[in-house]
């Protein structure tokens, strides 16, 4: 089941190192694919079906082009940004910062293909504020590609030049929006933008940018190196090759796993995590970090590891980050747990966010504490309907997923929280 495209050198011992990538192949990629024109990598990558792997699933390649096509059209444009967003704030995700640890020089690898592909010579890493050492093992690994004439004004002693800064995050989740990052890489505050109505890069001081995430880019060797026939040969046609997969929660083994696409969730669970800790029958999983609507148990016997399975039971993949829970879990304490942290995570701009996550989270502590009103299941449901399509960007709709996704699949458990409220009140 395991297969490792993008982890293939973690357990080799000082794989961070230039020294030991380089023995392993990195950086090889290049003198090949610098001969070529821009296009072709572009157009590889767009063959190779690469979706991003930071949680949205869209086609890379379809990306990429965007970002040529603008500056092909405004001649002002003719600069252009790659920025990778290593801002990995999700709960229950934790698979890019071991790309970070273990082959940063993979990712630098990527940074470099991708910058030729799309014409540009600035690059930037936005990390995670309380990644620090991450940060400085990024650092270390960037020195390196300088010192040896890597990255600098000739990359690798092509007429290329490629240019890479680490930019860490004050910690605030919702720089994880690529338009919220661009804003703070500005230094202005992490508000995500309005989106165009029409398909569109994003805009770093004004300049066509791509946004991709670490995983996204760290995978770009490979497809360069190998094609994108090579790529496909993995996963399913519509979710082709692999993902870093997340195990934690009440799992045996728990850690990171990467695996083809469609793979069978319950099979992942039982034989790579090694079942559910201290033998408890499953009762649910989370299957893409905490923005993604919560399984049951019965769904997840059915569950394929791919966007489309997950699409069809009414959740997603997202970052491929499972959060396993056991029988006894109590589903209105996790509620209350991931509410919290979507209350204090806000940016506050759009009020059904800033209003609707304040409230979502008292009346769940208000049912945890047995002062329960009858209709709250229904207004956590209302609720949800307000905060879902009606704001800048997508974090308040994944919060009413979140509820929605509890109610539909748990909800005996909040009404008999409810009822025992009640039935204390009027004792």
């Amino acid at each position: 089941m395991i297969t490792k495209l993008v982890s293939k050198n973690f357990e080799i011992e000082n794989s961070h190192t230039l020294k030991v990538a380089k023995k392993n192949g990195a950086y090889k990629s290049i003198d090949e694919a610098f001969k070529k024109p821009a296009y072709v990598i572009e157009t590889e990558i767009e063959n190779s079906g690469l979706r991003g792997k930071g949680g949205g699933g869209a086609p890379a390649g379809a990306k990429w082009c965007l970002v040529s096509r603008a500056q092909e059209m405004d001649s002002l444009a003719a600069a252009s940004y790659l920025v990778v967003n290593a801002d990995e704030s999700e709960p229950g995700t934790f698979k890019d910062r071991q790309i970070l640890e273990f082959d940063p020089h993979l990712l630098l690898e990527g940074m470099i293909l991708t910058c030729y592909a799309i014409g540009a010579h600035e690059a930037y890493i936005y990390i995670r504020g309380e990644y620090k050492f991450f940060a400085e093992r990024l650092n270390e690994a960037i020195s390196e590609a300088y010192q040896d004439g890597i990255l600098g004004d000739t990359v690798k002693g092509f007429d290329y030049r490629v240019d890479i800064t680490v930019h860490r995050g004050a910690g605030a989740y919702i720089c994880g929006e690529k338009s919220a990052l661009i804003e703070s890489l500005e230094g202005n505050r992490g508000h995500p933008r309005l989106k165009p109505h029409r398909p569109s890069p994003e805009y770093y001081f004004n300049k066509p940018t791509l946004v991709n995430n670490v995983e996204t880019i760290a995978t770009v060797p490979f497809i360069v190196n190998n094609g994108a026939d090579a790529y496909r040969a993995y996963g399913t046609e519509k979710s082709p090759g692999t993902l870093l997969f997340g195990l934690s929660g009440h799992i045996n083994n728990p850690g990171i796993y990467e695996m083809a696409f469609g793979e069978s969730m319950q099979t992942f669970i039982d034989t790579i995590g090694g079942g559910v800790k201290g033998g408890k029958k499953l009762k649910a999983v989370i299957p893409g970090g905490a923005s993604t609507p919560v399984l049951s148990a019965e769904e997840v016997k059915v569950a394929r590891l791919d966007y489309e399975s997950m699409q069809s039971l009414g959740s997603a993949l997202g970052t491929g980050g499972m959060i396993i829970m056991d029988e006894d879990t109590c589903m209105v304490t996790a509620l209350k747990n991931l509410l919290s942290f979507y209350h204090h995570e806000s940016c506050g701009q759009c009020t059904p966010c800033r209003e609707g996550t304040a409230w979502v989270d008292g009346i769940i502590a208000n049912i945890l504490h047995k002062k329960a009103d009858k209709g709250d299941i229904e207004l956590l449901s209302d609720i949800a309907k307000t905060m879902n399509g009606k704001t800048i960007c997508v974090f308040a709709p994944a919060v009413a997923m979140v509820i929605d996704g509890f109610i539909l699949r748990f909800r005996e458990e909040f009404e008999a929280y409810i009822e025992k409220s009640m039935g204390e009140a009027h004792v």
